[in-house]
């Protein structure tokens, strides 16, 4: 019996691929890490080989790995096609990254979304000097992300800085304000 549910359960998955690659949606509704980073760039490029149609991303993440954030927020910028973003439930940490990837125009929110900026954290240990040495790396990403996040908003980057040093909520109306959300939307129909 387990091997039936099992193979339904395969069957499932790849009806919904077939459903999302015809609607050439991409989804992103989990911690964001390499494996996920290679999902996602692996979606586009595909996407981007059926047609130059616009593809949408429907992106839900607590954050996670900045630097697999870093490589869909490149790709998102790489691939041809435009790039619509729609962010559902919360969009935070390295979200907000691959968020920003998107031309401001093509930024859209779902009412009840939440957005979620602040700096980078990391675990260092080890010897004195490579703690040193990943402080200072974790401070040039922090530059780096303020950077991107100011770039993408238009809030200067003092605003930023200050605004990232601790957790900084955002609600859908309040995400607008800030530069990050184009628009709230209640259906796809809304989209351009």
């Amino acid at each position: 019996m387990p091997c039936k549910d099992n193979n339904e359960e395969k069957k499932n998955s790849m009806d919904s691929f077939e459903v999302l690659q015809k609607t050439r949606t991409v989804v992103i509704s989990e911690e964001v890490s390499q494996k996920l980073a290679a999902r996602v760039c692996n979606q586009l490029l595909y996407l981007q080989e059926l047609s130059n149609d616009p593809i949408k991303i429907l992106l839900n993440t607590q954050g996670g790995h900045v630097e697999a954030g870093d490589t869909i927020h490149d790709m998102i910028k790489f691939v041809k096609p435009e790039i619509i973003m729609i962010g559902t439930g919360w969009v935070a940490s390295a979200g907000i990254l691959i968020y920003l990837a998107a031309k401001k125009e093509n930024r859209y929110s779902l009412k009840n979304t939440r957005y979620l900026i602040h700096q980078p954290s990391g675990g260092a240990y080890g010897q004195a000097t490579d703690i040193k040495i990943e402080a200072e790396e974790i401070t040039k990403m922090k530059k780096r992300l303020n950077k991107i996040i100011s770039d993408g908003t238009g809030q200067s980057l003092d605003k930023v800085t200050k605004d990232s040093d601790r957790n900084f909520w955002l609600g859908a109306e309040e995400a607008i304000e800030y530069g990050i959300v184009n628009k709230i939307i209640t259906s796809i129909k809304e989209i351009k």
